[in-house]
C-alpha cells in the first residue's frame, strides 16, 4: 500500500507538471492586449490627417520653386529675415523690428517668434529685382483688427513707395483681402469676407497665364478669374508688409500693415490647391 500511494504521488505531480506547461503554452500564444490606453488630439481636437505636421516641413517641401521663404521669426532688433529657401536672398527688416509670441502663435508646433509690424515703418525688403514675374505664388500668415495694408507685393522701388506697383495682397477698407494686379487697368479679385478679427490666418496669391488670378484663405479657394492672365510689364521687387496701394479699390488710408506676421514666401510657381491647403493645415 506504502509503494502505492507513492506511485499515486508520482503520478498526480506529473499531472501537474504537464497542466501548468499547457497553460503556460496557451498564455504564449494567446493574442496580446494592451494594459493601457491612449487619446491622441491636436488643438482642434483631432488627429492630424495633413501629410505635414509643421510649417516648416510644409513650405519647405516647396521650396525648390521659391524664389525666397523667410520665417520672419528673428529676435527683435534684427536687421536680417533669413531666406531659408536655399536661394541666399536675406531680406532686410525696415524700420524696428519687433519679435513676438503671441498665444495662440501660428504655426504652433513650429518653434520661434513672430515679426510684429506697426503700422509705419515695419516692413521686409528683398535684396534682388525681378524682371516681369508673369508666374508666381504669394503667401503670409498674418493677425491683425485693422483694415488695411498690404501684406505683400511687387513694386518698382525697393524700400520707398513704388511708382508701378502690382501683383498685391492687401486689406481693403473693410477689412477684406484683395488680390490685385494691373494691366491698363486695374484687376482684382476680392474674398467675400473680413479678415480683422485677430485671429491668425494664411493667405496664397497665384497667378499664370494658364490659370489667371487665384486667391486662398485659410487653405481655400474664395475669388478668382481665369481672364486675368497678364500683369503689368516692369522691372521690380517683391516686398512684405508695406508699398503703396493708392489707386486700387477699397484703397486704406494707411498702406502699411499693422499686425503680426509669420512665414512668408513667394514662389515662381503656382502652387497647386492641394499644395495651398496643406501650408494652411500646417499651421493650425
Amino acid at each position: 500500500m506504502r509503494l502505492r500511494r507513492l506511485r499515486d504521488g508520482r503520478v498526480v505531480a506529473l499531472v501537474l507538471v504537464l497542466a501548468v506547461a499547457v497553460v503556460g503554452l496557451a498564455n504564449a500564444f494567446a493574442p496580446t492586449r494592451s494594459a493601457f490606453s491612449a487619446v491622441v488630439a491636436n488643438t482642434g481636437n483631432s488627429a492630424a490627417t495633413a501629410p505635414y505636421f509643421t510649417c516648416a516641413a510644409a513650405v519647405g517641401a516647396d521650396t525648390s520653386t521659391a524664389l525666397f521663404a523667410y520665417r520672419l521669426g528673428e529676435a527683435s532688433g534684427s536687421t536680417t529675415a533669413t531666406d531659408w529657401s536655399g536661394k541666399g536672398l536675406n531680406g532686410t527688416y525696415q524700420g524696428s523690428m519687433t519679435a513676438t509670441t503671441p498665444s495662440p502663435n501660428a504655426c504652433p508646433r513650429d518653434a520661434g517668434s513672430s515679426y510684429a509690424l506697426n503700422g509705419s515703418t515695419s516692413f521686409v525688403s528683398t535684396p534682388r529685382s525681378y524682371a516681369n514675374p508673369t508666374t508666381f505664388s504669394e503667401e503670409v500668415w498674418f493677425r491683425t483688427t485693422v483694415a488695411g495694408g498690404m501684406l505683400v507685393g511687387f513694386g518698382s522701388n525697393q524700400v520707398a513707395a513704388s511708382g508701378q506697383h502690382d501683383r498685391q495682397v492687401y486689406l481693403n477698407t473693410a477689412g477684406q483681402l484683395v488680390f490685385g494686379t494691373y494691366n491698363g487697368t486695374t484687376q482684382v479679385v476680392t474674398s467675400p469676407k473680413a479678415y480683422t478679427d485677430g485671429a491668425w490666418h494664411h493667405v496664397v496669391a497665384t497667378m499664370s497665364a494658364s490659370t489667371g488670378m487665384r486667391l486662398y484663405a485659410d487653405g481655400a479657394l474664395v475669388a478668382s478669374n481665369t481672364a486675368f492672365t497678364v500683369p503689368e510689364n516692369y522691372t521690380g521687387y517683391f516686398r512684405v508688409g508695406y508699398d503703396t496701394v493708392s489707386g486700387w479699390p477699397g484703397q486704406p488710408s494707411n498702406f502699411a500693415f499693422t499686425g503680426s506676421m509669420r512665414y512668408a514666401a513667394v514662389y515662381g510657381s503656382v502652387l497647386s490647391a492641394t499644395q495651398v491647403a496643406n501650408h494652411a493645415a500646417a499651421g493650425r
